[in-house]
């Protein structure tokens, strides 16, 4: 299960991330379409995918995993092939729009999907796994698989291409998901003291209120809008600085950028894992402090491939690492009965839409009356307030939480005590 998450959320980040490169190369001279056109059509998949991981992680905690991710990732697929048809930019937004809809859950859900069939020591790793072929496919291999498409087909017949993964990925799912045994149901009633399989005598539903008993909760919230303002600015803006500020060449822009993804891929694999050994609060302000001095670095240094690369490829690594052991254990961690993946939704939702749709928005203004060069000290910013929010992390990682006070009633805590206190 973990291998196919794994795998389709990194078709998620192709079909997300494919767009940039083809506009640049074909896409938008065809279409007449300007960067202001991109900069829309990136952001409204951002708020889109935001609002859907809140409340289609809600509802699949309610009706069930495969009901709500099988449909989800048959249907970003076939969004990502209706792109290929589309004639102008109302359609493009539309069909991005109802992509961000549907890739929305695969985030939230494949969060508590890794998390309930993870042994409890491996949590951090599994979901490092699970979340780091987002940056390997979307931000490392996407521009490099559709310029080479693009020697040999039309942008549209890319499109077509990248979407069909998706649908075989949905099959195997759909195969493969299993719903978790330990129910809130489940919980509910031996907190009652009654036999297994049998139906609590008041089945109680946390409320919506609950999921911020933890102040993780609401920490990570704020957390990861802060990795995402480093995240998503950079990727955003970093060829414009590159090519624009520092004059380098297509091809040294390109050498340069693929730090982002190649770095990400590994801190976010790396650092959940990290965490399952030193803890989640150290190991996120260490990935904040790590990816502040090198960004800084970075803006400090010239045009000089070798050291760019190298200095943006470890602070997008532990930028990314931060990203997925907030989104992930963290907020899973913190989650009350039943409600991992709407925690997981509310957490990723929050980062996406205003990390991935309002924070590059910004840094467009930025650019354009103060210059391209300023907006990575915005991405900087983020950085040092995440230090500081990650300051007051309450520790949850198994290894250091092994009498389950972990600072809140949480739905991987299911001491009889805990239950009892979350139904109470």
């Amino acid at each position: 299960m973990i291998t196919l998450l794994t795998i389709t959320f990194g078709l998620v980040g192709l079909d997300r991330w494919v767009l940039p490169t083809l506009f640049a190369a074909s896409m938008g001279a065809d279409l007449h379409l300007n960067a202001g056109d991109l900069g829309n059509l990136v952001g409204i998949l951002g708020v889109a995918w935001g609002l859907s991981a809140f409340f289609m992680g809600g509802l699949s905690d309610r009706i069930g995993r495969r009901r709500v991710l099988v449909p989800a990732v048959a249907a970003f697929s076939v969004l990502s092939i209706l792109s290929g048809f589309a004639g102008g930019v109302v359609a493009l937004l539309l069909i991005r729009a109802i992509m961000g809809i549907s890739e929305g859950p695969v985030a939230s859900i494949g969060v508590a999907v890794a998390v309930e069939c993870s042994h409890p020591k491996r949590r951090g790793s599994n979901n490092g796994l699970f979340q780091c072929a987002f940056a390997l496919f979307g931000l490392a291999l996407a521009p490099i698989i559709a310029t080479q498409l693009l020697r040999v087909t039309s942008w549209r017949v890319v499109f077509f291409l990248v979407g069909i993964p998706g649908l075989i990925m949905a099959i195997l799912i759909a195969l493969t998901v299993r719903e978790p045994k330990t129910t809130a149901a489940a919980q509910q009633a031996a907190a009652q003291g009654l036999a297994p399989g049998t139906a609590p005598a008041k089945p109680v539903r946390a409320p919506f209120s609950a999921m911020f008993k933890h102040r993780n909760v609401g920490l990570a919230m704020a957390g990861l809008l802060c990795a995402m303002m480093g995240i998503f600015v950079l990727s955003a803006m970093m060829p414009s600085y590159l090519t624009g500020y520092l004059k380098l060449s297509n091809q040294n822009m390109g050498f340069v950028a693929s730090a982002i993804g190649f770095g990400g891929f590994l801190g976010q694999f790396l650092i959940p894992a990290i965490s399952d050994v030193w803890g989640r609060k150290l190991v996120s302000v260490l990935s904040f402090v790590l990816s502040a001095i090198f960004l800084w670095l970075f803006i400090r240094t010239g045009a000089s491939m070798g050291m760019l690369f190298g200095l943006l490829f470890v602070a997008s690594f532990a930028n990314f690492g931060a990203l997925a052991l907030i989104a992930g254990p963290l907020a899973a961690e913190a989650a009350p009965l039943g409600l991992i993946s709407s925690v997981a939704g509310i957490v990723i939702g929050c980062g996406e839409v205003f990390g991935g749709g309002i924070a590059p928005s910004i840094a467009g203004g930025i650019a354009t009356h103060y210059g391209i060069q300023y907006t990575l000290w915005f991405a900087l910013l983020g950085q040092l307030i995440g230090i500081i929010v990650s300051l007051f992390f309450k520790e949850t990682a198994p290894r250091f939480t092994k009498s389950g006070k972990s600072g809140g009633a949480s739905a991987l805590d299911i001491s009889p005590e805990n239950l009892a206190g979350t139904l109470n």
